[in-house]
């Protein structure tokens, strides 16, 4: 009665990709799997453009090192301001007691 559908293409298989997804295997060769400029991937049929990177992650660490930097910053320093002071504390302490002295003290006419 009715003719047949012709028989239809086998769906094309996955390709096999890396563990790192950065190349593709085409049954006799590995293929890199990225252009190379990075902006484009092979997804098994076509080169499809990669999708932007988040610079959230870029900024966040970022942030840490800064503040990570201040919070050594403000260590050293106070790290050695507190050598100091111990190391000097009695010639600083003469010198205010001098200051003070002088201050104090009335002129010789």
């Amino acid at each position: 009665m009715g003719a047949t559908p012709p028989p239809q293409a086998p769906p094309p298989s996955q390709p096999r990709f890396s563990p790192d997804g950065t190349w593709f295997w085409t049954g006799t060769e590995w293929k890199p799997a990225v252009s190379p400029d990075g902006r484009w991937r092979w997804n098994g049929v076509q080169w499809v453009p990669q999708p932007a990177r988040s610079s959230a992650g870029a900024a966040a660490g970022i942030t840490i090192g800064v503040v990570a930097g201040a919070i050594l910053v403000v260590l050293l320093v106070s790290v050695v301001t507190i050598v100091v002071l111990l190391v000097m504390g009695n010639q600083i302490a003469n010198v205010f007691s001098n200051v003070a002295a002088a201050l104090t003290s009335t002129p010789s006419p």
